[in-house]
């Protein structure tokens, strides 16, 4: 997420999830608000611990794991709608 950001805005985010849901953003609470850009936090375990980058049409780009290959997935799909916290619209 941290190279999307730095080399298309020039925003530095932090390393974890959990310290990237605490950067100043709007909030945006339902997946149907998303945006193109917006950060998109998931709630694994009682806690952020997953975050992508939304890209429209219901997609969001995230690495399965830490160093894991980058790939695309329905944000709607049954696990990721499950887990869903909110998204984060760092750009206007």
């Amino acid at each position: 997420m941290d190279y999307i950001y730095r080399h298309g805005a020039d925003i530095v985010l932090p390393h974890s999830s959990r310290d990237m849901a605490r950067t100043d953003g709007r909030k945006v609470k339902s997946m149907r608000n998303l945006m193109s850009g917006d950060l998109v936090f998931f709630d694994i375990g009682g806690s952020i611990s997953h975050v992508g980058v939304y890209v429209g049409k219901g997609r969001f780009v995230h690495a399965p794991n830490s160093g894991g290959t980058v790939r695309l997935d329905d944000i709607d799909g049954p696990y990721w709608r499950d887990h869903f916290a909110y998204g984060k619209r760092l750009l206007d």
